[in-house]
């Protein structure tokens, strides 16, 4: 497998744990004290880490700095939407359509030429 197709399979990994450790607990551990979300957070990130540091270090063989970053944000956007409507009960709205397009500029300029 091409480095570039694993470093976005372990990211997208990554950026599902990395979802849950950063919203996930507004909704389930709204009626606990901020520091058990905190550390409850701390352990399902400690996941997310084990998957991003061996993507970023493989992605690095193959692309730029500046174009890791960007497919970071690309596939960032890509898990939130649907955890923000599946999971948090989020309405769809036009602007995660308008902040992919702008995503989608943002792939053009890092990897043209």
């Amino acid at each position: 497998m091409s480095p570039v197709v694993t470093a976005i399979a372990l990211l997208v990994c990554s950026n599902v744990f990395m979802t849950f450790a950063w919203y996930a607990h507004l909704r389930d551990l709204s009626a606990k004290p901020w520091y058990v979300a905190a550390l409850v957070s701390w352990g399902i990130a400690l996941f997310e880490y084990l998957l991003q540091v061996p993507a970023n270090r493989i992605g690095y063989t193959a692309l730029t700095l500046p174009q890791l970053k960007v497919i970071q944000e690309v596939i960032t956007l890509t898990v939130f939407v649907p955890f923000a409507v599946l999971y948090m009960g989020q309405p769809v709205k036009l602007d995660y359509l308008w902040a992919g397009l702008c995503l989608l500029g943002a792939v053009y300029f890092a990897f043209r030429g």
